[in-house]
């Protein structure tokens, strides 16, 4: 007789399939990223002689019509943002964020704020017209209805549902075909064909792909919900990634009240756009404007201390980067960053010594940008090179004062993207004076209200300040 059931091993990053263990994965080189699963043949037999598939022909695409995407409103600005406009219609999109950061908490929120739009419309009284289910594999109903009184002001349009068999989900939806389907969350979820256990590499690429087919053949918004790793990825296979329509990131930290919605992946809208929540006890509240959020709390009359401007997508933000230098006891001095690349820090230090000839190498070094957020833009190099002078020189730079540019090895000061929009955001915030890149300054047109200081390297930069 043969065997039912075999070992397969797949690599936890990429989904890659081999019938052995290696060591390092051929296709993304990741080494040990391998798990052991049972895949029983004869349910995947079975399950695969049920698949009928429609062959299509090819057409040229001169005949193919083109139509602008339906979007429906959530009723949130910051959510709409990061989505590109609002919920596609027959989009699915993956959520993840670390465990507590308020991904059931925001979606429940967009529930809210459909149901009661759904219900303005009066089609609630239809079970198959705007309908919105909740489904929940890791909290019951009556949990969920604990968490919904403390936002309050829901309509019957939204249905709940605690079930991890995506068979029978599948049948409620094809029956009730509801307009937003939410699945809370994707690693809970599990298909009896499938013999591995809830959460694995097949179970979670499986259940996508059912989703996936329900999206695009139905028309149903399916918001997916995904448990992330230790360095921040969602769990499962990195093809978890490729297969949805958005990727969003819900991020902050647990100390702190404020929260980021991040879009790294969006077919319908651009990427790298955030949007900003503060969380309450009733919810999340939005931060619509979170420059003067992010700044609030700046400490007068302090060295060390500079306000510079960051493109997250299309918005300009405005943060504090705060260093603190002073002298070393010990033989390797310390260098802490905290929301900067640690690297960049290190590499702008020695930009310093060499061309400023400050003696920074018998120095502890600690940047920090103010409010917990990351900076990875470049634009942030000439904000972190002034806080290090000020602190080293005790500097006071006034509160008026802010700065942007990229900082080359030479110590030049590189032109940066969208210079227009810092500055009149930095004047909007009632910011005086602006040092940025020479370039960038002869790119733009006269600005009232704010001086513009142009700088071409480093020593032009301290002698702004000075």
């Amino acid at each position: 007789m043969p065997k039912a059931k075999t070992s397969v091993f797949f690599c936890q990053n990429c989904g890659y399939e081999s019938s052995k263990w290696m060591g390092q994965c051929p296709a993304c080189k990741e080494w040990n990223t391998f798990v052991e699963e049972i895949i029983d043949k004869k349910s995947i037999s079975k399950s695969g002689k049920a698949i009928s598939r429609n062959v299509s022909e090819p057409q040229p695409i001169s005949k193919v019509k083109s139509s602008s995407e339906k979007r429906i409103s959530t009723n949130m600005k910051e959510l709409d943002r990061v989505l590109g406009g609002g919920i596609v219609t027959g989009s699915l999109v993956l959520i993840g964020g670390d465990p507590g950061i308020g991904k059931s908490t925001l979606l429940l929120q967009l529930c809210r704020n459909l149901s009661v739009e759904f219900a303005k419309e009066g089609k609630t009284n239809d079970i198959y017209n705007r309908r919105i289910l909740y489904v929940s594999g890791e909290e019951s109903a009556q949990q969920i209805k604990m968490r919904a009184d403390r936002i309050g002001g829901f309509e019957d349009s939204l249905e709940l549902l605690s079930e991890t068999n995506l068979g029978e989900i599948r049948s409620i939806i094809e029956n009730r075909k509801p307009e937003v389907v939410i699945i809370d969350s994707i690693q809970t979820m599990y298909q009896e064909e499938v013999g591995s256990a809830p959460g694995s590499v097949s179970q979670v690429r499986e259940a996508t792909g059912v989703l996936m087919q329900l999206a695009k053949q139905q028309g149903i918004t399916v918001f997916v919900v995904g448990h992330v790793t230790k360095d921040g990825t969602v769990a499962g296979p990195r093809m978890l990634e490729h297969m949805v329509d958005t990727v969003l990131y819900f991020e902050g930290d647990n100390s702190e009240t404020y929260r980021i919605l991040r879009g790294v992946k969006n077919r319908f809208g651009s990427t790298n756009e955030i949007g900003v929540f503060e969380m309450r006890s009733e919810g999340l509240r939005e931060v619509e404007n979170p420059s003067e959020y992010m700044l609030s709390g700046r400490p007068a009359q302090a060295s060390g201390s500079v306000v510079t401007c960051s493109i997250e997508g299309t918005r300009p933000l405005l943060l504090e980067i705060q260093a603190l230098v002073c002298h070393s006891f010990f033989n390797n001095p310390r260098r802490t960053a905290t929301g900067a690349d640690y690297n960049r820090v290190n590499l702008l230090m020695a930009v310093l010594e060499k061309r400023l000839h400050l003696t920074l190498s018998d120095c502890d070094a600690y940047v920090n940008v103010a409010g917990g957020m990351r900076m990875t833009e470049p634009g942030a190099d000439l904000g972190i090179v002034l806080a290090l002078i000020s602190s080293k020189k005790d500097i006071v730079i006034p509160e008026d004062v802010i700065c942007f540019g990229e900082v080359g090895l030479s110590g030049e000061v590189r032109g940066v993207s969208m210079a227009e929009q810092r500055v009149l955001e930095a004047k909007k915030l009632g910011f005086k004076k602006c040092i940025l890149p020479q370039v960038s300054k002869e790119a733009l047109t006269k600005i009232e209200g704010i001086e513009l200081i142009g700088v071409r390297n480093v020593a032009d930069a301290l002698s702004a300040i000075q």
